[in-house]
């Protein structure tokens, strides 16, 4: 059994599911999605003794990168993003921060391609770069505790919305079919909103596919 752990913090009005991960025992850890509520995390996080190592992002909409900027500064830590989402986190027009009142932007620290293997905090994370919900949508998949976090390309019983700007209909099924269906069965879903799930769930139940 891994001895890597997985928490969920649940913010901000729609529902966005911050995650951090850690290896039992350490007092670091790695944020996920840092919603709308970074000094919240951070301070969340510090009571329970944990520092915080890094910050990865699934993709650029506002809602999942409201908190960045200052769960970055108050935790000295690197945030990292795929390539291939930089303009979207550059621009409040297209990652519709403008369109609810609080227009923001994000720079990454270090940029991530297809493929990409971070290790943080002793854990290893696996880059998969899965456009469709955005154009540089992606997800992190932890091999050894058997995780993928999903961002918003895969939710329980759905997919991704793909009408907002950059997102692709076709592009989506084929990233999920292509990219995350090839993973093995028992495979845990964490996405961006809801509940987790398995791979092999949503491959026999999921109704997009």
């Amino acid at each position: 059994m891994s001895d890597i752990k997985i928490g969920k913090i649940t913010l901000g009005m729609y529902g966005t599911n911050c995650y951090f991960v850690y290896k039992d025992g350490s007092d670091e850890a790695v944020v996920i999605d840092p919603a709308d509520s970074g000094d919240y995390i951070f301070k969340g996080l510090s009571d329970k003794g944990f520092k915080v190592k890094a910050i990865l992002l699934t993709h650029g909409h506002f809602d999942h990168i409201y908190g960045v900027d200052k769960l970055r500064r108050a935790a000295e830590c690197d945030v990292y993003a795929f390539e291939a989402e930089k303009e979207l986190l550059g621009n409040s027009h297209i990652n519709c921060s403008d369109s609810v009142g609080r227009p923001a932007v994000v720079e990454a620290d270090k940029w991530l391609r297809d493929g990409d293997e971070l290790n943080i905090a002793g854990i290893t994370f696996k880059a998969i770069l899965t456009p469709g919900h955005t154009a540089g949508s992606g997800c992190f998949y932890i091999e050894e505790a058997g995780f993928l976090i999903a961002g918003d390309t895969l939710f329980e019983g759905s997919v991704g919305r793909t009408d907002l700007p950059t997102g692709k209909s076709r592009d989506l099924i084929d990233s999920v079919k292509e990219k995350l269906f090839i993973l093995p069965d028992d495979t845990r879903v964490y996405p961006g909103h809801g509940g987790s799930t398995t791979i092999g769930f949503e491959k026999e139940n999921n109704p997009f596919f």
